[in-house]
């Protein structure tokens, strides 16, 4: 057989890169839980009338279908889902009748977007979401509770694993609405479309795109991208905007809302957020806070993080689901940083210990110590042959594996990095506990 070729767009990692991304996920799934989150998993598929019907989809769905469909079945009506917030609303619409609201879940499942592959994005990919789901009403508080369990996370890989520390960006789509609305403008979809892409193209492109192709006149566009440049890490910007000249009730309440959130962040995390008014989030049903997330000296990557509120993602015609939610591009943040060398594994195997195996006759003996030491959780394997010594010991390096046992329940154990070899009892040795599991840190930590 012909070796394959690679799929671009579809990472998959070698094992000391998998540790690495089983030990974050597991830093964000803990810290999720300590805010009360509980865990759900929805099904890949949706219908593409669900995964279509909000917003400006421009990213491509995997379509499913049968390769041999029987005649007249539908088979472009399921899709894969492109992120995991339209499937909550449908979890939520289903199961509502068995939920406590307000609905605290998280999720961490597998993504599907057909996009073109570069660094930081993917086809498929991990995405780890936070969601807080009201039945009617949703308390204005957890606009600022979403973004700090979040960030608690993000601080958490910087602190215990090195990874560069996150600095969050927050704007209020009614504070870009209103401002519009003072302005004039009728469909300010359109133009939070467009202000969405100022990071990618700038400012004079999307002043260009507001006159061009919203027929918005000079001065107008002028005015919200001046409206996009302020960026502050206090409630200053709402001095910036004042400043401005625009006036409208629904401006009033997104600068008190965004003003709100920021101080309570400076007072919980200082430094880690800002207020950015470029801020807007390219779906429409986000309906005030929105949040993007990078990372320090890794601007390049863009967003590892984003989110916001909606006021009604889901309904049933009788109740409405309000929600506010954040989601973690695990893939988009570790990939580049993982291939780059820049967070590494102390070793690739799990395995603490390999059992040498003294003789064919001895494996039962092996078997026996391997099993001692599992009991007490030290992660072990038996040598695969009874080869000498050295060779066993060459395997354990090849292996990763730091320590190798000799004899029986009572016999030696080596360090075979320092060379150090020590009486020892499986059923009470231990070995130091930077080598029980493998260590994830930084490159050069």
């Amino acid at each position: 057989m012909a070796r394959p070729k690679p799929l671009s767009g579809f990472p998959e990692f070698l094992p000391a890169q998998r540790i690495v991304e089983q030990r974050v996920t597991d830093i964000v799934r803990s810290t999720f839980e300590l805010h009360g989150f509980a865990s759900i998993e929805t099904r890949a598929v949706e219908s593409m009338d669900s995964l279509t019907r909000k917003g400006e989809i421009t990213k491509e769905v995997y379509v499913v279908r049968r390769l041999h469909a029987v005649e007249n079945e539908h088979g472009d009506d399921l899709g894969l889902h492109f992120d995991l917030t339209v499937p909550l609303a449908r979890y939520v619409l289903e199961n509502s009748a068995r939920l406590a609201f307000p609905f605290r879940r998280h999720q961490i499942q597998k993504v599907w977007r057909g996009e073109r592959p570069q660094e930081g994005r993917y086809r498929e990919f991990t995405q780890a979401d936070i969601d807080i789901i009201g039945e009617n009403t949703l308390a204005a508080h957890h606009d600022v509770e979403a973004p700090l369990v979040m960030l608690d996370a993000l601080e958490a890989m910087h602190t215990e694993l090195g990874l560069p520390p996150a600095r969050m960006h927050v704007n209020n789509r009614k504070l870009s609405e209103g401002f519009y609305r003072g302005l004039g403008i009728t469909d300010t979809a359109e133009v939070l479309q467009r202000v969405d892409k100022f990071d990618k193209i700038g400012p004079t492109a999307v002043a260009e795109l507001l006159t061009s192709e919203l027929g918005l006149s000079d001065e107008v566009a002028g005015k919200c991208v001046e409206l996009a440049t302020i960026c502050t890490p206090d409630d200053s910007f709402v001095a910036a905007v004042r400043k401005l000249g625009v006036h409208s009730e629904m401006l009033d309440e997104g600068l008190d809302e965004l003003a709100e959130v920021l101080n309570e962040a400076r007072r919980q995390v200082p430094g880690r957020m800002v207020a950015d008014l470029k801020i807007a989030r390219g779906l429409d049903y986000y309906t005030g806070t929105v949040y993007e997330t990078e990372l320090v000296g890794h601007e390049s990557l863009g967003s590892i993080s984003s989110g916001g509120r909606y006021d009604s993602l889901a309904s049933d015609g009788r109740r409405t689901y309000p929600g506010v939610g954040i989601s973690l591009g695990l893939t988009r943040l570790l990939a580049p940083l993982i291939q780059r060398g820049e967070i590494v594994a102390t070793r690739p195997v799990p395995s603490a210990v390999l059992v040498a195996v003294d003789a064919p006759t001895a494996r039962g003996d092996a078997m026996a110590v391997a099993k001692a030491l599992r009991a007490r959780g030290i992660s072990c394997e038996v040598s695969p042959d009874a080869a000498k010594y050295g060779k066993q010991i060459k395997h354990a390096d090849r292996r990763g594996i730091p320590f190798v046992w000799f004899g029986g329940i009572t016999g030696q154990v080596k360090d075979i990095r320092s060379g150090e070899q020590i009486d020892a009892s499986a059923d009470s040795w231990n070995p130091p506990t930077g080598d029980l599991r493998p260590q994830v840190h930084a490159s050069g930590k």
